[in-house]
């Protein structure tokens, strides 16, 4: 008999809690293989395809392309089993049937692979899908009934502060709906009690927007009633784009530093020249080719080694700087999804070449939209090139929650008095935002100008190796 069971969006890892379907890589009566990509879905680091640990047919899917699912909420219903009965003769009936968690059951422990699906699963390569007229047994296994769509959904319940919901001395002793760790982390931190809350996920599942509502609810006062229904903004005109996704995590991520982060700039315009050279003489020697954002990056790791403090974050809570022992450099690349942060490991113990590779591989993983959240999490210090946009100069905003970040302008020919004389010479403006909470404006000073130093002279470069 053939067994109906539920496929729900896994854990993606990295502490995210929603994903967007992108686009279902199977329709309802296709035969799916155990760890098949089913969906692609974003979230706010990466592009995913999500896997079925389930063999059999595809019953039912839920959400359309465009839809935003929280972790834990169902994406498809998969007959097990069902691929066997398709000419088989039979009785099977609705109530042979059930649904099981997408953590498998004893009785199709054969039709999955057990595994627990994290980030990417388990990378089993998909086999061919092929759709099949369901008939006899099959006929009668009853498939999840779809959502109702958006008109006809009930209306999702109010969201109260914390402390305003009864809550009865059963639900005081039963379990807490929260998946994420994250959640209960972000709770605890702020002191909001789980149990006061009503999640708006399914099943009530509480989500990190439930826990932020009750932190923000229980900071401010309350707000007199609006006149009239009306966007917050006061704007009633004009196109409305989610911020959601990328778009959506960058905007989230640039506000919080702007709100806890007191950043101050410093620039300082350097004669490249000699830096260009050696880059033409370091190619023409033969191997991998050196590329110029690998020689910056080796720069910049050799002045954090100078001054360590800005490698660093700072923790309020503990009211303490935390000096970090690797560099993990961060780099802005402009993708067709947005601007997105991959992040060198170990930046610190690599050569030129090494980041040069590292670089190309990153970037273009960038443009084919297949990062994965590790490779967009954990730097320590950015470098962002924002010359390849044709600009001189800029004012950074640091990636929270590290301590500073260097910007690098184009590189042209301008006037500039070398050795006495005026000549046109390959200059770049240098730009570095910090902290200043970390240090002072001696300590960045010192940082930019030492970088300056490498810029117009390599040599200076060869003491720190």
């Amino acid at each position: 008999m053939a067994q109906v069971l539920e496929f729900k969006l896994p854990d993606l890892g990295e502490g995210l809690t929603e994903a967007e379907i992108v686009r279902w890589l199977v329709a309802v009566g296709d035969v799916v293989a155990i760890d098949q990509p089913v969906v692609e879905v974003e979230t706010a680091k990466a592009m995913v395809e999500v896997p079925c640990p389930y063999g059999g047919v595809v019953t039912a899917r839920f959400g359309e392309e465009g839809t935003e699912l929280p972790v834990g909420a169902p994406l498809l219903t998969v007959a097990v089993g069902a691929a066997d009965l398709g000419g088989a003769g039979g009785n099977g009936s609705s109530g042979s049937s059930r649904t099981a968690e997408a953590t498998g059951s004893a009785g199709a422990a054969e039709e999955s692979s057990g595994n627990v699906l994290v980030g990417y699963g388990t990378g089993a390569p998909a086999a061919r899908r092929r759709r099949i007229r369901p008939a006899g047994p099959l006929a009668s296994v009853p498939a999840a009934p779809a959502p109702a769509p958006a008109s006809a959904a009930a209306p999702a319940p109010e969201r109260r502060p914390a402390g305003a919901v009864a809550v009865d001395e059963a639900v005081q002793s039963g379990p807490v709906p929260v998946i994420s760790p994250l959640v209960r982390r972000l709770a605890r931190e702020h002191a909001v009690d789980l149990r006061t809350l009503t999640g708006s996920g399914p099943d009530g599942l509480i989500l990190r927007a439930d826990v932020e509502y009750a932190m923000r609810t229980a900071e401010a006062p309350a707000a007199p009633a609006p006149v009239a229904a009306a966007p917050a903004s006061g704007v009633t005109r004009g196109e409305r784009i989610p911020l959601r996704g990328v778009r959506g995590a960058v905007a989230d991520k640039l506000s919080r530093s702007r709100r806890e982060i007191p950043d101050a700039t410093c620039w300082v315009d350097a004669d490249a020249t000699e830096l260009m050279a050696a880059r033409v003489s370091m190619n023409a020697a033969g191997g991998p080719k050196i590329s110029l954002l690998a020689l910056l990056a080796r720069i910049c790791t050799a002045t954090l080694a100078r001054h360590p403090e800005l490698n660093s974050t700072v923790d309020m809570d503990a009211r303490e700087i935390v000096r970090l022992p690797e560099v993990h450099l961060g780099f802005a690349a402009q993708t067709e999804r947005g601007l997105v942060v991959p992040v060198v490991r170990n930046a610190h113990s690599r050569s030129a070449e090494s980041l040069s590779a590292e670089f190309a591989r990153l970037t273009e993983a960038a443009r084919q939209g297949t990062l994965t959240p590790a490779d967009l999490t954990g730097g320590t210090f950015t470098l962002n090139n924002y010359g390849v946009f044709g600009v001189d100069g800029s004012t950074p905003i640091i990636n929270h929650p590290e301590a500073a970040m260097l910007g690098v302008g184009r590189i042209v020919p301008k006037p500039w008095v070398h050795q006495g004389e005026l000549a046109v010479r390959q200059v770049v403006q240098l730009s570095f935002t910090f902290d200043h909470r970390v240090c002072d404006g001696g300590t960045a000073g010192g940082f930019l100008r030492y970088v300056a130093d490498c810029v117009e002279h390599p040599s200076v470069l060869l003491r720190s190796l």
